[in-house]
């Protein structure tokens, strides 16, 4: 009894703090729902008001439309006054034609002429709010047209006063409900505060302590007898047995007939006819409690199994992150609300970034506007379809353009609901750049064939032009005449140069494969052009190193190479240049490196791309076919090398103690890259 009194005191001290907070929770919420309610509801009205009156004007502004065209001045005026007669809360209606002049109105003591100055732009959002001598007004425009043509304009004036009364007379009644409904509350709190029972003080007390880390607490009260009492059984072999802190229905494996093998909650509807379950079994507040202590002992077997979990998830984490992290690929990870919650560090170095820079942000606080928008319709797209995305994209960075195959994929759960998106792309850039070569070297290939059938079918008649002309040559002795013919040998023979140009691209004639030394035949080509590039001062400088290995080739279109780089870096200078011819050994590339600079008029960026190219040149008409680097790159591919050019010439490319003054351009080097044959070395 004494315990239950006590019980009784400490429910109604709770009770009591249970009941002003619901009070308080009444009154606040039905108080902002009534003012919410109240608000919205002068809202609708206010529209209500406006929607009526632009549905009078847009109305009156139709039926105005037929007396306007036949200028019925008499039918206006009844049109207008039969509207403002009807409506009371219409202050006034007033028409004017395309040129503002007042057509009728319903003014009795003259037209304010101030109204024909506000509210003309009828595109405007209607209406307009006009504060005058009569209160508030609103003002509503409506054209008249016919077509496209403007034939008048018709204002009418709605009192806002009668609209502030209804709204004014619906806040008081929303008011006096919300008082109303609130009190009724407050008087169901006092109600619901006595049906609380007095446990939730120890439940709340258990929680604390199981929040300190203690999962030894007891919420539920000791039963006056157990369950091995009650049914006089006997059998201490049970788990239930001498256990008061948990009930034999929360326990699985009891030794009971009717619920053996059984665990919560299949053994509680079994449990339910048993003469324990009935005797011991309370409200819901006391199955709480012992529910809770239930809890306090299974999370505590739980948490045992989570903590060695933990450390295996732990590990794993860590794995894997290590591995996002080697890979070169760029990984990340964003939620279905475009957010990143996880981005590999390839990522991260890639655009300067730290890890924590990305994660909790979007596309639109790392990247350029437009960049960001373009990946959030994308992103949204597949988000919407979950279909993956494959793209290539390119990135033009200081060190060169970057290509970069990318792939978007949606990430599922287990309801198979997309919930973000998985992100990784891959460094192509060197496959592109082997894809360019693979194309320049299909469509050199087409061309060499196409130049081969062109070059053999014009060279016999070339040959016979050529013949004929010698031969009358020989026969006239006519001066003019004799000029006029040593004029068309002269371009024969440059038209046969042209088809023995294509003719070698197409074809060459069958190379001779030995032993060749690079800086010998470099020699002999410098030897051969030196003096006629000395007339126009144009000075050779070389230095070649003796000690790069001997190559695997013909010695013979390897000098044609290095004759058709030293005559483009000549025809580039014009007069007074030099040009640096250099061989060295490239021990990266386990190769040998020639390069020919020139201090000429340089190459434009644009064209650098397109320099072996056939047909090709920046020369001007009649001083080049296009087809010497187109032949040379063709040479060098079949010695297993590659022939590039930089402009303008990079200092490491001219000689040491070289000075570049005003007389010299910005010039070009051309380089070749040639390796040396297997099992030796540079």
């Amino acid at each position: 009894m004494s315990r239950y009194l006590r019980q009784i005191l400490h429910s109604l001290r709770f009770k009591t703090k249970i009941t002003l907070g619901v009070i308080l929770m009444l009154v606040v919420c039905g108080l902002s729902i009534g003012l919410i309610l109240s608000s919205m509801s002068s809202k609708a009205l206010l529209e209500e008001g406006k929607e009526r009156g632009m549905a009078l004007t847009s109305g009156l502004s139709f039926r105005l439309t037929e007396p306007l065209l036949a200028m019925d001045f008499l039918q206006m005026k009844n049109l207008i006054d039969n509207v403002h007669g009807q409506y009371g809360v219409v202050i006034y209606i007033f028409l004017v034609d395309a040129s503002n002049n007042i057509l009728a109105h319903t003014f009795s003591g003259g037209f304010p002429i101030d109204l024909l100055h506000v509210n003309l732009d009828g595109q405007k959002p209607q209406p307009l709010l006009l504060a005058t001598e009569r209160g508030r007004i609103y003002d509503f425009n409506a054209r008249i047209a016919l077509g496209e043509k403007n034939l008048g304009t018709v204002r009418l004036g709605l009192s806002r006063s009668n609209l502030d009364a209804q709204i004014h007379q619906q806040q008081i009644i929303s008011l006096i409900a919300t008082l109303g409904v609130v009190g009724l509350g407050v008087v169901l709190a006092l109600w619901f505060s006595h049906t609380v029972t007095f446990r939730l003080k120890r439940l709340r007390e258990s929680a604390e302590e199981i929040v300190k880390g203690n999962l030894n607490v007891q919420a539920g009260f000791s039963l006056e007898k157990n369950c091995w009492e009650i049914m006089e059984c006997g059998k201490e072999e049970c788990p239930a047995y001498g256990d008061s802190r948990r009930r034999c229905w929360y326990l699985p494996g009891t030794l009971c007939p009717a619920c053996r093998d059984k665990e919560y909650p299949l053994k509680i509807e079994s449990c339910r006819h048993c003469p324990v379950f009935r005797y011991n079994s309370g409200d819901e507040l006391q199955d709480l409690a012992e529910a809770f202590d239930v809890m306090a002992v299974t999370v505590k077997n739980h948490i045992e199994e989570l903590t060695e979990r933990e450390k295996t998830i732990g590990k794993q984490q860590r794995l894997l992150k290590t591995i996002m992290d080697v890979t070169p690929d760029f990984i990340t990870l964003q939620d279905k609300d475009l957010i990143y919650t996880f981005a590999g560090k390839a990522f991260c170095e890639y655009f300067n970034l730290h890890e924590d820079d990305v994660i909790g942000r979007t596309d639109f606080d790392l990247f350029p506007k437009q960049q960001a928008d373009l990946a959030f319709q994308e992103d949204k797209r597949i988000l919407g379809t979950g279909t993956p995305l494959v793209k290539e994209i390119t990135f033009k960075r200081p060190d060169g353009q970057k290509w970069f195959h990318v792939v978007k994929v949606p990430v599922y759960d287990q309801d198979n609901s997309i919930i973000g998106l998985l992100l990784t792309a891959r460094d192509i850039s060197t496959l592109k750049k082997f894809q360019e070569q693979l194309i320049q070297a299909q469509k050199m290939e087409g061309l060499g064939r196409l130049a081969g059938g062109v070059a053999h079918e014009i060279n016999t008649p070339l040959g016979v032009i050529l013949g004929y002309s010698q031969l009358m040559m020989d026969d006239i002795t006519d001066e003019a005449l004799l000029e006029n013919l040593k004029i068309i040998e002269k371009q024969t023979k440059v038209c046969r140069k042209i088809v023995a140009d294509l003719l070698g691209f197409s074809r060459r004639s069958h190379s001779v494969r030995e032993a060749l030394n690079v800086n010998e035949s470099l020699r002999e080509v410098i030897a051969l052009v030196e003096h006629v590039f000395s007339l126009n001062r144009i000075m050779i400088i070389h230095e070649l190193e003796e000690t790069i290995t001997l190559l695997t080739g013909d010695k013979e279109q390897l000098k044609q190479v290095w004759l058709n780089l030293l005559n483009n870096a000549a025809d580039a200078i014009g007069q007074d240049g030099l040009i640096f011819v250099q061989s060295r050994r490239n021990i990266q590339r386990q190769g040998i490196e020639v390069s020919i600079a020139d201090t000429g008029q340089g190459v434009e960026k644009e064209h650098l791309s397109k320099l072996f190219d056939p047909f090709f040149t920046t020369k001007q008409v009649g001083k080049g076919t296009g087809l010497g680097l187109s032949i040379s790159f063709g040479i060098i591919k079949d010695l297993g090398g590659t022939i590039s050019a930089l402009s303008p010439t990079p200092a490491e490319y001219l000689p040491r103690d070289f000075t570049r003054s005003e007389q010299y351009g910005p010039g070009a080097v051309f380089i070749v890259e040639l390796p040396t044959p297997k099992g030796e070395s540079t």
